[in-house]
């Protein structure tokens, strides 16, 4: 089969790899239909996260058909149109079952990595390094589902494909995100960032409750996407001090909430920003915290910073002291997939919102390495990219 394979830093190639086949008699085996480049994936591409091989496929937002299932498979079937999360849950651990399904005891195989940087790992993902399990991950024209019956969601007959397809991570990212706030209606929400994730977290803050989401970003088109979701704007590179724009946007109050939905590659301006990159480059950090930084300087007191954003390493100049002097409530992590999908899936079948609204590309599998370039550098205002693994590349 055709898959997408990290090859190093910046450098990923469409290869001939071995089919997939059944492992485990829980496992099923799907034809992909529709896969994503997330931004998260970018961090693997350019080289911040850890443990990536030569020739691992990457990819972790897919959709497909079940064309095979293992002995053990009750609940999903061959022909089955499915959305399968990004994160690998076995539904039998205590984290599993307390709905914190991203926490997964048993589904890594790799544990003792993590546990060796954080103390405990978390579930596996797919197509996300070797201290993340290994697997290969779905840019690829058929994939292994490890416990097809927990992770394989049924999609309705109807609904078209690009409908459903973030089910699989940046929707329920996003909602999760925007849940985490502890939202009760009326509120003043801020999310820096507005990437794919962002874009989900504009719409969901208002479908919980948000009075008011102040949407920040500098690229023209996110930002013209996000005022289109109900979001009042700010380009930070046009603002003097963002922490006091808040403050002034919000009658000296600051947000209730704010959401980094950026994390580890974070833009800026001035001293703070180049401080970051320049840690970064000397590879002293994995991170550049500087939105995590803002967030918890802006955030009114008493308020939630949740934070979807990826981070990886140990974070510098963090100003936990204006944290605990404001009370401020922290809550963030990999979302808990499996608790959102059903109830979001609802939300699409509903008419309450088109999740395709985000999507401004659509290439073959065989464009998939031009097109981290492309998202990557914010060029061909490129904001989310869907990939057809069956589709003839475009001629030149």
């Amino acid at each position: 089969m055709k898959a997408l394979c990290w090859q190093g830093k910046t450098s990923a190639s469409v290869e001939r790899v071995n089919d997939p086949s059944i492992l485990n008699p829980r496992d099923a085996i799907l034809r992909i239909t529709r896969t994503a480049i997330c931004g998260s994936d970018l961090h693997l591409y350019d080289g911040y996260i850890p443990t990536m091989e030569p020739g691992d496929v990457l990819g972790h937002e897919f959709m497909g058909e079940v064309i095979e299932t293992g002995s053990e498979v009750k609940k999903v079937k061959k022909g089955d149109r499915v959305v399968v999360p990004f994160t690998i849950s076995c539904g039998q651990c205590f984290y599993c079952k307390n709905q914190m399904w991203s926490a997964c005891d048993n589904t890594n195989p790799n544990a003792w990595i993590m546990e060796k940087m954080y103390g405990y790992s978390g579930s596996a993902l797919y197509g996300y390094s070797h201290m993340m399990g290994g697997y290969a991950g779905g840019q690829a024209q058929y994939v292994r589902v490890p416990f097809a019956d927990i992770g394989c969601l049924q999609v309705p007959d109807g609904i078209d494909d690009e409908k459903v397809l973030f089910l699989s991570d940046i929707f329920p990212t996003g909602y999760m995100a925007a849940e985490n706030c502890d939202l009760k209606g009326g509120e003043v929400v801020a999310i820096w960032g507005c990437g794919p994730v962002g874009q989900f977290t504009i719409r969901s803050a208002f479908m919980l409750g948000a009075e008011r989401v102040i949407a920040i970003d500098r690229i023209p088109e996110r930002l013209k996407m996000a005022r289109a979701g109900g979001a009042e704007i700010i380009n930070y590179e046009e603002v003097d001090d963002l922490v006091e724009e808040l403050k002034w946007v919000t009658g000296g109050r600051g947000p209730d909430a704010c959401i980094d939905a950026v994390g580890l590659e974070a833009h800026g301006v001035g001293l703070a920003a180049a401080y970051d990159y320049s840690k970064q480059r000397m590879k002293m950090s994995f991170d550049r915290p500087i939105v995590l930084r803002q967030v918890m300087q802006a955030c009114r007191k008493g308020g939630v910073v949740s934070i979807p954003g990826v981070y990886g390493g140990f974070l510098d100049k963090i100003p936990f002291g204006a944290a605990f002097g404001k009370g401020l409530i922290f809550k963030m992590g990999q979302t808990h997939m499996h608790k959102y999908m059903q109830p979001l899936l609802q939300r699409v079948q509903n008419g309450e919102i088109d999740p395709s609204f985000v999507i401004t590309h659509r290439l073959s599998l065989d464009e998939a390495p031009e097109a981290y370039k492309t998202f990557r550098d914010k060029q061909d205002q490129c904001i989310k990219v869907v990939l057809d693994p069956w589709k003839e590349a475009a001629a030149a």
